[in-house]
């Protein structure tokens, strides 16, 4: 199976949402790496993109030929009570991929489960030309959301790749 892991934003040139002490491209990097860490050991063909152009992300994803697609997120809001975790779909097995992960996050760290959510919104799910999902980790506008962030984030990347390699499975055994 290829995969891309897309980190969302880009360092130095959209630093996404802002929390008190980091910003979100910088903590999805390093979610990004963590997680194609995880899945290369394992045997996957994973391709890492972080880019300020979505429409260059999605060509990234389209020329190697991915049969997924998972954008890592911080979420953002002007609330800042807003807290949990969320993935977005587009299509409906992009539905089973988003509840995999979900579940791996909110199961392992215990975040609030915000649910799956289906959206055509998102460039990234609507363009790219595989299975793809959005997943928003966590809140990094909420102080007690950045800090579990910060000090969790292999276990974030864990549970990301985990649900990956549920999905996979669910797959598998569908023929």
């Amino acid at each position: 199976m290829r995969i891309v892991i897309n980190g969302g934003h880009c360092p130095g040139r959209d630093c996404g949402a802002l929390g008190r002490i980091s910003q979100e491209a910088e903590i999805t990097r390093e979610l990004m790496a963590a997680v194609a860490g995880y899945l290369r050991a394992v045997g996957y063909e994973v391709l890492e993109v972080q880019e300020n152009d979505l429409s260059q992300v999605v060509k990234e994803s389209n020329d190697f030929e991915a049969d997924l697609f998972v954008a890592i997120h911080c979420n953002g809001a002007a609330n800042r009570n807003a807290r949990g975790t969320e993935v977005y779909y587009f299509s409906p097995k992009g539905a089973i991929v988003a509840q995999c992960i979900q579940k791996q996050i909110v199961n392992s760290l215990e975040t609030l489960d915000r649910g799956i959510k289906e959206s055509a919104t998102f460039y990234v799910l609507k363009q790219t030309n595989c299975i793809a999902v959005l997943v928003e980790t966590a809140f990094i506008t909420n102080e007690e959301d950045e800090k579990f962030l910060l000090v969790k984030r292999n276990e974030f990347a864990r549970a990301i790749a985990r649900g990956i390699t549920d999905y996979h499975v669910i797959l598998v055994q569908e023929g």
